[in-house]
């Protein structure tokens, strides 16, 4: 299928040939119709993508402070490398779609294949989108009307937040097709309206459905023409639709109303507003949030859990099947605002329009062909993208590499490092497809699908990388072993012990019924040069030793999916695994003990399982603290690994700069990149599957340093300590009490 897809670089547009995306519980698949381009949001954009490196940072000034302060830990090179690597993500266009249900995914009531439905569905042949961000289409409201139910809620939602009431005035400022959808709306609730903008065409457009405008091309003087409009009382409320750096709207929209009058942000504007305006008047300045109640929650928006209607009266899809019976009833009329039609194999010119400076275009619609011959072609879910990684095998090449998942870890560290050890890769999945066709044109896939059943079925496949969420990577793990693949699977194996129970299940079959699968987990910390130096300067030393590690993770939202115990496992289970097997390694001795802290409830913390001191006990008598905290400062090194052993001590900021004291002539290691660790995990790995080497990790190591983190979780909740038998290769454990 073709999808509508623009380089954050150059701002160009591509249609490009992507694999369907996969149906998912929750979700419609959607054939689309007719697809409607957001002028305001995707004009932004375009000039993005066209301003150098001056002009998009002086557009983005918040992310040029996120990147100081990446420099600040991570040192310019790596900073650099990441910058380049997200601008040159392509981004996928559009969020106004119309078309018609080809399949229902599990857990979806209320839609049939053959609904015609809205949705917020991309420009693309066919969508996947949850059903919470879509609504059926009355048979009254034709294809192009509804393409604007999107569009139209976003205007919803902030008349919403303005409460407007019968005979009340209001001002609109700014009139593209937000503004005019705005107008009609407030027209309905009986409200007086007064339009604003610059353009002459839009204005009349204004008038036409029942408002007075202000011409400011003309010099007029908007507040006062507002006072006017008035009676001289000031307006009710202004709602603020424009797209503008300029901080005039939001300076004007306060002196226009009256006191206690109401001003609401629906567009972008300068923010730089004075204090005394809003003060005086007690004017109330909402900012409204794009379709309503519900956008960015994942609960609702992917999970399909819906705010009972008692309680959250307009949520987004409740907004979006508002819109429709307006447009139903003929109180919204968009055939007025659509000045352009285009087929999708004519998308450059459609963009050419709205990036033109002419401003006579506003509504732009994007028609999609029906052809019943071209169906199969649109549900096509593999694309071959280099033929020379295809059949390797006959040729000699190295062992063939699938990835499943294409998210930023994968794309920004381990594509590159497998494609730089000269690994052939073979095929990328991803379930939307469009991520999976994007980085299997950067690094050379042969194929990239949406079908990830494809990768264990694929015979030129050799070896699975599992790049996924964390929940998923335990049942793909043994997928992947029931398929004969080898795996490499991003830590954690498995967020609980009936997970890791089917992995080593899985294992030991593959062992029985062929050769012996290599299975290794992405504990990258272990194969940094430093670490390998460190562990080369302890090895002749034995004596116990003390290890102090100390995690400075940085606070993520309580409700981000890796917090979560179902998706992400919590982050000690999700990550701090890095840090047990990294000690692990150095100490080079069985686990015998461990027990955790964590805060407790009185510090009224929302997790406070990201706030964790673990300690290790080892079978040589050495101990390990990790103290795992998210509630630092971001100036500080991320990790700092500290061993204090024999009179001497070895500290480790960010696997960057090694210091030694007591170590004889040996000081210090500085290294500018944190690369060369992962380099040399993907290497190992890539070795032992070509037969050239053995496992990176011993198979008991990595069973070992999963459970033990999963028990340390369960000793910080209840307070006990774990002590494992001697020679615990089985990991038996017994529990006393702390």
């Amino acid at each position: 299928m073709r999808q509508v897809i623009q380089s954050l670089k150059t701002g160009s547009i591509e249609l490009a040939d992507v694999p369907c995306p996969a149906l998912q519980r929750g979700s419609l698949l959607i054939r689309s119709n007719t697809s409607l381009i957001s002028a305001g949001t995707e004009r932004m954009l375009l000039e993005f993508g066209k301003a150098g490196w001056l002009g998009k940072m002086r557009q983005q000034p918040d992310k040029v402070r996120q990147v100081l302060d990446k420099i600040n830990t991570d040192g310019l090179l790596p900073t650099l490398h990441a910058v380049n690597s997200k601008l040159d993500e392509p981004l996928p266009l559009g969020y106004c779609n119309v078309g018609t249900v080809l399949a229902v995914g599990e857990g979806v009531e209320g839609y049939a294949v053959g609904d015609r439905v809205a949705s917020n569905g991309r420009h693309a042949e066919v969508v996947a989108v949850p059903q919470h961000l879509c609504a059926k289409i009355p048979d009254s409201v034709d294809d192009e009307a509804a393409a604007f139910v999107v569009l139209a809620s976003i205007g919803l939602q902030g008349v919403r937040l303005a409460e407007p009431t019968l005979g009340e005035s209001f001002v609109v400022m700014g009139l593209g097709l937000i503004g005019q959808i705005t107008v009609q709306i407030l027209r309905a609730h009986g409200c007086r309206v007064l339009g604003i903008d610059f353009d002459a065409n839009r204005l009349d457009l204004a008038r036409r459905f029942g408002a007075e405008t202000v011409d400011l091309s003309s010099g007029a003087d908007p507040v006062a023409v507002a006072m006017e409009f008035s009676r001289g009382r000031g307006v009710d409320g202004v709602l603020i639709t424009a797209s503008t750096k300029s901080n005039d709207p939001i300076r004007q929209a306060p002196q226009m109303c009256r006191k206690r009058g109401r001003v609401v942000l629906v567009g972008v504007v300068g923010l730089d507003l004075a204090r005394a305006d809003f003060y005086e008047k007690e004017v109330s300045f909402r900012v409204s949030c794009s379709y309503g109640p519900g956008r960015y929650d994942e609960s609702y928006e992917e999970n399909g859990n819906d705010y009972p209607i008692g309680f959250v009266r307009w949520t987004e899809q409740r907004n979006f099947e508002a819109v429709l019976d307006l447009m139903a009833d003929g109180r919204i009329d968009v055939q007025r605002l659509i000045t352009h039609r285009y087929p999708i194999d004519r998308v450059g010119d459609a963009y050419l329009t709205i990036d033109g400076e002419s401003g006579n275009s506003l509504g732009i619609l994007l028609q999609f062909p029906q052809e019943e011959s071209k169906s199969k072609q649109l549900l096509r879910r593999t694309v071959h993208i280099d033929q020379t990684n295809e059949r390797g095998r006959d040729t000699g090449q190295s062992p063939g590499i699938a990835f499943v998942g294409a998210g930023a870890f994968a794309r920004h560290t381990l594509m590159p490092t497998f494609r730089q050890v000269g690994a052939r890769l073979a095929q990328v999945a991803s379930r939307g497809g469009l991520t999976a066709l994007l980085n299997g044109r950067k690094f050379k896939f042969a194929t990239a699908s949406s079908d990830i059943q494809s990768v264990f079925d694929n015979p030129e496949v050799d070896a699975v990388v599992i790049a996924t969420r964390h929940d998923s990577h335990a049942a793909l793990t043994c997928q992947a072993l029931r398929s004969n693949k080898h795996v490499f699977v991003e830590k954690p194996l498995a967020l609980n012990e009936e997970q890791l129970t089917d992995v080593v299940s899985a294992y030991e079959t593959a062992c029985r019924s062929n050769n012996r699968p290599v299975l290794f987990v992405g504990f990258n910390r272990r194969f940094a040069p430093q670490v390998k130096k460190i562990h080369s300067l302890l090895a002749p030393l034995k004596v116990p030793k003390a290890f102090v590690m100390t995690v400075n993770a940085g606070a993520i939202p309580a409700d981000h999916w890796a917090q979560k115990q179902d998706s992400g496992g919590g982050r000690i289970i999700g990550e701090g695994c890095h840090f047990v097997d990294l000690l692990r390694y150095l100490s080079g001795h069985p686990i015998d003990s461990v027990r955790a802290n964590m805060f407790g409830p009185q510090s009224r913390e929302l997790v406070c399982d990201d706030k964790m001191t673990i300690t290790l006990g080892f079978s040589d008598g050495s101990m390990g603290t990790i103290h795992y905290l998210a509630n630092g400062n971001k100036s500080f090194p991320k990790e700092r690994l500290e061993v204090f052993c024999d009179g001497r001590i070895l500290q480790l900021d960010n696997f960057r700069r090694l210091r030694a004291y007591g170590f004889g002539r040996f000081r210090k290691m500085n290294l500018w990149s944190q690369d060369k660790g992962h380099l040399a995990e993907v290497k190992a790995f890539v070795d032992a599957v070509s037969g050239k080497a053995p496992d990176p990790i011993p198979l008991e190591e990595l069973i070992e340093v999963t459970r033990v983190t999963m028990d340390a979780v369960r000793a910080a909740k209840t307070g006990e300590t774990v002590l494992y038998n001697e020679g615990n290769q089985s990991l038996q454990s017994r529990r006393a009490a702390a």
